[in-house]
């Protein structure tokens, strides 16, 4: 099944960078995000970042636990982010944690892409099984 629809950031706290050695920082970030659409949902990400020198190289992993409805069916659920950009060049990746999933989404597996608009709107589609 695919779930489509938008979301919105808000509260980006960043801590002070932890390592901060060569030109490159390795940081914390907790952020909150309010998905619409086929999943309606809240959701709290904490971020462990990496920049470089080089504007575009940098990195993140994150944990972000999602809690709400998807496509009719309440619960909560884990995915983890693996995110790169080489010089520009992206990759994103964000998967279910398998068995995670609590409540009528239990036995959730599945693999997001966001999308960011050039006017700065996120949106979501969200391939996934139960």
């Amino acid at each position: 099944m695919t779930a489509k629809g938008t979301f919105d950031t808000a509260g980006w706290d960043a801590k002070p960078p932890f390592v901060e050695r060569d030109g490159v920082s390795i940081g914390l970030v907790t952020m909150s995000k309010t998905f619409r659409g086929d999943l309606t949902a809240t959701s709290v990400v904490h971020l462990l970042t990496a920049s470089t020198q080089v504007e575009d190289s940098r990195s993140y992993v994150a944990m972000e636990r999602i809690e709400g409805t998807l496509d009719g069916r309440a619960g909560a659920f884990v995915v983890q982010h693996n995110a790169v950009s080489d010089r520009g060049e992206q990759s994103l990746r964000i998967s279910v944690v398998p068995d995670s999933a609590t409540g009528e989404l239990r036995g959730l597996r599945g693999e997001m892409d966001i999308i960011i608009a050039p006017d700065g709107s996120h949106s979501y589609t969200f391939d996934f099984t139960l």
